[in-house]
């Protein structure tokens, strides 16, 4: 059974935890530099986790659901309430009214501010999170008819972030901070496939090849120090040039994608988990 995170996420691994977790080893520490929807802390049994984005937004939501879950819960189920009356245009509003206070409330608790995260997340569409130069969010209305409540998630991820640290930082400042016995598993923005479209603007600034190349670049600095490091990323000619020539195993996996695909259809990727694990001599016991 795969355990669900709290959030719609596109790009979430919870689909491909089966054959993720193949190749994650065992550590003290589990650290995600781009941890999303938190599936993958969700799906392994790790001592502690480094949990970090580099969205704020989505960083507050994390530390609201672990250390304020029922004030939280409460906030959320108002809004759930008040956004559910009405047609698709009066709920509809009432999504955009909800999208505005979160880019432009300043008067808004820790608390208030996570629950209108959640709530934009879980009714906007396709799970998407996506923000224009301002930094403002900027996603659509998803127009559902009962969207997901997601309390039994929510109290779920409370209960595994008991081991968990929470950071809002870039990949730079998170790989800075590795120690002995961690595990780094990185799932940025992914590289475009070749003639198709591609959607790296998770954050104001898009996450562009330059981005790619410094972050394959520490990930084998610390391959080489002797880290294990794991990275997603497309099955793309980018990718194995950043990632192949020896320096990386790399693992071909199809992963189905909502984002992007025909109405009531879905359609599916060709991605690549990128292993390097620390070499143990022959006879030596750890």
């Amino acid at each position: 059974m795969i355990n669900k995170p709290p959030f719609k996420w596109a790009g979430s691994k919870a689909r491909v935890m089966p054959e993720l977790s193949k190749h994650l080893p065992e550590g003290k520490r589990l650290v995600e530099p781009f941890a999303g929807s938190c599936a993958v802390m969700m799906n392994t049994d790790y001592d502690a986790y480094l949990i970090a984005d580099a969205n704020h937004h989505l960083v507050n939501a994390y530390i609201m659901m672990a250390h304020h879950t029922d004030a939280l819960l409460a906030e959320l189920e108002v809004l759930f309430c008040a956004g559910s009356v009405g047609t698709e245009s009066q709920r509809g509003e009432f999504y955009y009214c909800m999208r505005t206070r979160l880019n432009h409330d300043g008067t808004l608790t820790a608390i208030q501010k996570a629950a209108c995260f959640l709530y934009l997340n879980r009714h906007g569409y396709n799970g998407m999170c996506r923000y224009n130069l301002r930094g403002e969010f900027n996603v659509p209305f998803g127009k559902y008819k009962s969207p997901y409540f997601p309390a039994n998630e929510i109290r779920a991820f409370a209960e595994k972030a008991k081991r968990a640290a929470f950071i809002c930082a870039d990949f730079t400042e998170t790989l800075a901070l590795i120690v002995p016995g961690d595990v780094i598993y990185c799932d940025p923005p992914y590289n475009p496939l070749t003639g198709k479209a591609s959607f790296t603007n998770y954050h104001s600034t898009a996450f562009n090849t330059a981005y790619q190349q410094r972050l394959a670049g520490m990930l084998i600095n610390l391959a080489d120090a002797g880290y294990p490091v794991i990275a997603s990323n497309s099955d793309s000619d980018l990718t194995h040039s950043q990632y192949g020539h020896g320096q990386f195993d790399m693992h071909k996996i199809s992963v189905g994608r909502s984002v992007g695909a025909a109405t009531g259809g879905e359609s599916v990727a060709p991605e690549i988990i990128a292993v390097r694990l620390p070499q143990v001599s022959a006879g030596v016991c750890e």
